[in-house]
């Protein structure tokens, strides 16, 4: 409370400028930081330590109060009617605590899709026939091995696809689905934990606490979603020319779940840890508030297409037509409205489901090289145009990955950075949009009408 009074004289003394000056440089240095990481980085490097950079003092020979300032100037904001609504109540050093366990739980989220993402190339994700769901400890003993063998061995998948397989084949298959399992369990425990302490030291205010306990049930529904597919992979296909695999309507709806979680978390601790935008004048907020009407619908083409990538791993679709840019020997291949209804082809067609892949991947790399070029010109704070600038070079390594993949007949390594590679473009388009959102109107009130030299 002390603490809270002495900014409050301060802020009496110096009026607009300080507020001005405190929140635009402190924003300014946070999102500068983000957008200065390498496009390529599938995660960790690109976005959590430049987002923690903001946590860091200015740059010597800047008069600016740090980080931690800022979230106490805001949090005497937020007593006023016009203020800004913190998420984390109990000062700075509280946000800091919140902020890195919540980036923490994106980048396990993050970890978990690429993990799962291991687990569907190598085939693994069939070899345990049942499910618990507190888990349990593997088999400890050759005859529990041979137990568990003899499980798999009344799978369909072992009487079309591995029929013959020795028990130490098994052992691999089987520890990478068991520990896409148990990731996914810890996550839950390292979610529950610091949840818990953080309410119990009155940190979490109630909007946060919905939000957080709303994520937390879908992370646990999460469990379930994978189970449901896991169980369509393990019924008798309907030809007997047929491979076994999951619902590609089940993987999709496993993989859209995983994405919502992951962007529900990065959202979040974006909004603990930096409150307000980066807003130096009236015109950058202008022109940020035109940026973001171009990048709505932008993050829209984005998450189709990585919805429609899992509809391809769900039919196995890349393991056809291997060519590029052309489909086999023509364009758009002649089967592509076999199936009846019509419906069924946009997801259970290889040929067409391959094609729409394509379509959107191509509008996904031009509608935000568009982005690119119309903003290019606009009146926006510096660390946007990075930040777009770093996503139009995402959105080409996404296509090379892509197309790398589709040419060498899908190996582990490229099939998991494409993944890996669809959920950075989509944290990027998540970070675009948190950095355009419009400031509270008392940061408004403050704002020059002319933007800084930068």
């Amino acid at each position: 409370m002390s603490q809270i009074r002495v900014l409050s004289s301060i802020l009496k003394r110096t009026k607009s400028t300080f507020v001005s000056n405190l929140k635009g440089n402190a924003s300014s240095r946070f999102f500068t930081s983000c957008s200065s990481s390498s496009s390529s980085s599938l995660f960790s490097s690109t976005i959590a330590r430049s987002s923690f950079h903001g946590f860091k003092s200015m740059p010597k020979g800047h008069h600016v109060p740090s980080f931690r300032n800022m979230s106490t100037v805001a949090s005497v904001a937020a007593e006023n009617k016009e203020g800004l609504k913190l998420l984390v109540s109990g000062g700075p050093r509280a946000q800091k605590m919140v902020g890195i366990w919540l980036f923490g739980s994106a980048a396990w989220v993050f970890s978990m899709v690429v993990l799962g993402g291991v687990t569907r190339l190598t085939r693994s994700g069939l070899s345990m026939t049942d499910w618990k769901f507190t888990g349990g400890l593997p088999p400890m003993s050759d005859e529990e091995w041979l137990q568990e063998f003899e499980r798999y061995k009344q799978s369909p998948e072992y009487k079309r696809v591995n029929k013959g397989m020795s028990i130490e084949d098994f052992k691999f298959i089987y520890w990478m689905e068991y520990a896409h399992r148990m990731w996914g369990r810890a996550l839950g425990v390292m979610f529950a934990l610091p949840f818990s302490y953080f309410l119990r030291k009155g940190y979490i205010t109630v909007r946060l606490g919905l939000r957080l306990s709303a994520l937390f049930a879908l992370g646990g529904g999460q469990g379930l979603i994978g189970w449901w597919m896991v169980k369509s992979g393990l019924e008798e296909p309907a030809s007997e020319y047929a491979q076994p695999r999951v619902s590609p309507y089940r993987l999709a709806a496993h993989l859209t779940s995983a994405f919502v979680i992951y962007s529900g978390l990065f959202w979040t601790a974006l909004s603990v840890v930096m409150p307000e935008p980066p807003a130096e004048s009236l015109p950058w907020v202008q022109g940020a508030s035109k940026v973001k009407r171009l990048a709505l619908p932008v993050s829209l083409i984005v998450g189709i297409t990585a919805i429609s990538g899992a509809f391809v791993a769900g039919n196995d679709a890349g393991h056809a037509y291997n060519t590029y840019p052309k489909m086999g020997d023509t364009w758009i291949p002649d089967d592509i409205f076999d199936l009846k209804p019509l419906s069924r082809n946009f997801f259970e067609n290889t040929s067409l489901v391959q094609l729409n892949h394509r379509i959107l991947a191509t509008a996904t790399l031009l509608s935000i090289g568009a982005l690119w070029l119309s903003t290019r010109k606009l009146d926006i704070h510096p660390a946007i145009k990075s930040l777009i600038g770093s996503t139009a070079g995402m959105a080409a390594l996404q296509v090379t990955l892509g197309i790398s993949t589709l040419l060498s007949y899908v190996p582990v390594s490229l099939g998991t950075a494409h993944q890996a590679g669809a959920l950075t473009l989509l944290t990027l388009m998540l970070l675009l949009n948190h950095t355009v959102r419009k400031p509270s109107p008392s940061l408004l009130k403050t704002l020059p009408q002319l933007a800084k030299t930068v």
